[in-house]
């Protein structure tokens, strides 16, 4: 377990590397300039080239880098170029809404896929089940910012269920959430169906209907525990993507989550505050996989994580 656990740190780092390399290496090239966005418009090019100098822009690329990795070592995440505060507190004060609005959207993908999927590979070549997986499709292909307008119109201003936006009690939570449910149920619900389409042909499963139980029983205990095996690194995935915020669906909704923080920082080319959450967003995705390959294991004892 040991060995599996160093390998799988060391690998991250590297991949933890290479996105913070990356990130810095495009926001370096890009043609906007964040001291003139400091300095505004007026400001004359002395004013601009001394911002620069005080930020440290005026550096070579390799040593900007360098001293934002030495800094990231020290758990500094660098100050914000516009609102002169920390990173790590801007993304810590949006960290709450973030972990309820990615609990609660992972929640529902997993309620609604998991559900659809099951109904799909017992209802096989059927036409619920054909319907289902066009269900699927749609929910996958269909853009977020559509999609979350339409909610928002019929939910909220037609029906009245929920807020218009905004963050506060469940009420608030809810139809973001269940947005982010209803447009990632459509991976899982794939996804559950091949692999329970798969486990229903193995052996032990004839064997288990061979035995008189009664097909609750086969398909609760036996086929779900083994088909739900491919979903976890699936969560893991989704970790990242939640916590690198959904700039779509919170702007839509008025959710002060991270992903509002990048769009913001994106407009001002803020760039410690991107390089901050899309760091952010690759420890979450790493660590969620982690999690996967430590939790599969003990879900099906067939893998062993000695031969990975």
């Amino acid at each position: 377990m040991l060995p599996f656990i160093c390998r799988r740190v060391g690998y991250a780092l590297l991949i933890l590397l290479g996105v913070t390399f990356i990130t810095y290496l495009l926001l370096f090239l890009l043609p906007a300039d964040p001291a003139r966005q400091i300095a505004g418009r007026s400001a004359t090019p002395e004013v601009v080239a001394a911002i620069r100098a005080q930020l440290g822009l005026d550096l070579p690329f390799y040593q900007q880098y360098l001293n934002y990795l030495g800094n990231l070592l020290h758990f500094d995440l660098g100050r914000s170029y516009i609102q002169r505060t920390a990173v790590s507190e801007l993304i810590g004060s949006r960290l709450r809404p973030s972990l309820e609005l990615m609990a609660a959207g992972i929640g529902f993908e997993l309620l609604i896929g998991v559900s659809l999927g099951m109904l799909a590979a017992l209802k096989r070549d059927s036409f619920a089940d054909k319907l289902l997986m066009a269900f699927s499709f749609v929910g996958v292909s269909a853009p977020q910012f559509i999609a979350a307008m339409l909610f928002l119109y019929f939910f909220a201003v037609q029906l009245g269920w929920f807020p218009l936006g905004g963050y506060g009690g469940a009420s608030h939570l809810m139809l973001p959430a269940l947005t982010l449910g209803l447009l990632g149920s459509g991976w899982y619900s794939r996804m559950v169906r091949s692999s329970m389409i798969e486990v229903l042909h193995q052996d032990f499963i004839r064997t288990a209907r061979a035995k008189g139980l009664s097909r609750a029983r086969v398909v609760f205990v036996h086929v779900l525990p083994n088909a739900i095996v491919p979903v976890i690194p699936m969560i893991g995935i989704d970790i990242g993507v939640f916590m690198g915020g959904l700039v779509v669906v919170e702007s839509v909704f008025g959710w002060p989550g991270i992903g509002q923080l990048a769009w913001q920082s994106i407009q001002q080319v803020d760039i410690p505050v991107i390089v901050g959450v899309t760091t952010l967003s690759a420890v979450a995705i790493v660590l969620g996989n982690l999690l996967a390959d430590l939790v599969i294991p003990l879900v099906d004892p067939r893998i062993d994580i000695k031969q990975h």
